[in-house]
């Protein structure tokens, strides 16, 4: 017979658990739920960040609607987006299918491949990044070598985003490595099957592979495009945001309105404008692969 007096190993208070998850709970309201409201709240006043706030309404929200700087920079972020997200999915998708194969010192080949996703945001590697670009650098003494002329990186808008583009897209990574653990989770059983059938394998790739990832390719695709909205460092510290404000994303707005221009009210504002832009973009990423997914059915 079952003992029916069964005792709780934490304790048999009925406040045991809200006990236990209060520190999250505090920490969540203190360093998420608080600013989260207090950013919308400063977006309605105009606040230098020194003297006391004054409430203004929406205007700061009708000034940045209206602002051709905001709609530049809005531009310039989902240009990059759009650019970056497909070359890092296809570049770590086909560095994980090399990768998925079981060959001696396969773990020392991950762990190279893997690198570039941890130094490419060291500050030193951004600036190596940005000498090798240069005027008479690296690249262009490569260029010179195989005879083509040698480019302007900094001065042309396509060239200076295509710089900001390769060295996010060498840090393929992280993306890379959920390709992998989904590639290695495919059951062999499938590949043989195809091959019985006569199947090769970029047949089996299309038929086989590329339906089965279609979860993880959907989960890098949101988390990359989350990552690439949210761009700052890299053309802060590469191009300054120039030539022209070609390479002048929203983060480097919200930064240059908090910090350069001290106006607290606007940034807090554009920063709300920045993410329900994001939640947008999800909820279409959602919407098309639910829709898609029904297809397929």
């Amino acid at each position: 017979m079952k003992n029916l007096n069964y005792r709780n190993p934490v304790g048999v208070g009925k406040y045991t658990g809200l006990l236990l998850i209060m520190p999250f709970i505090i920490g969540f309201a203190l360093f998420t739920l608080y600013p989260f409201a207090a950013s919308l709240i400063l977006g309605l006043t105009d606040y230098d960040g020194i003297y006391s706030p004054e409430f203004i309404g929406t205007e700061n929200f009708s000034d940045m609607i209206s602002s051709s700087e905001f709609r530049g920079a809005v531009g310039v972020t989902l240009k990059y987006t759009f650019i970056l997200v497909p070359l890092k999915l296809t570049v770590s998708l086909l560095a994980a299918l090399l990768l998925n194969a079981e060959i001696k010192g396969i773990g020392v080949y991950r762990t190279i491949f893997y690198l570039p996703s941890i130094l490419g945001s060291n500050l030193a590697v951004v600036i190596m990044w940005q000498f090798l670009f240069t005027s008479g650098g690296l690249v262009d003494q490569l260029t010179e070598t195989v005879g083509l002329p040698s480019v302007g990186w900094y001065g042309d808008g396509n060239s200076a985003m295509l710089i900001i583009v390769l060295l996010r897209l060498w840090e393929f990574g992280s993306a890379m490595i959920l390709f992998l653990n989904a590639l290695r989770d495919i059951p062999s059983e499938y590949y043989e099957a195809a091959r019985v059938d006569g199947c090769g394998h970029i047949r089996s790739f299309f038929r086989i592979t590329l339906p089965l990832l279609r979860r993880v390719i959907f989960l890098n695709l949101v988390l990359q495009t989350i990552a690439a909205m949210q761009e700052f460092s890299a053309p802060y510290m590469i191009t300054g945001g120039g030539p022209m404000k070609s390479t002048y994303t929203i983060g480097m707005l919200i930064y240059d309105e908090m910090f350069r221009f001290h106006n607290a009210g606007y940034a807090n504002a554009v920063s709300w404008a920045f993410f329900v832009l994001v939640t947008v973009l999800v909820l279409i990423l959602f919407a098309v692969t639910r829709k898609k997914t029904e297809e397929d059915i």
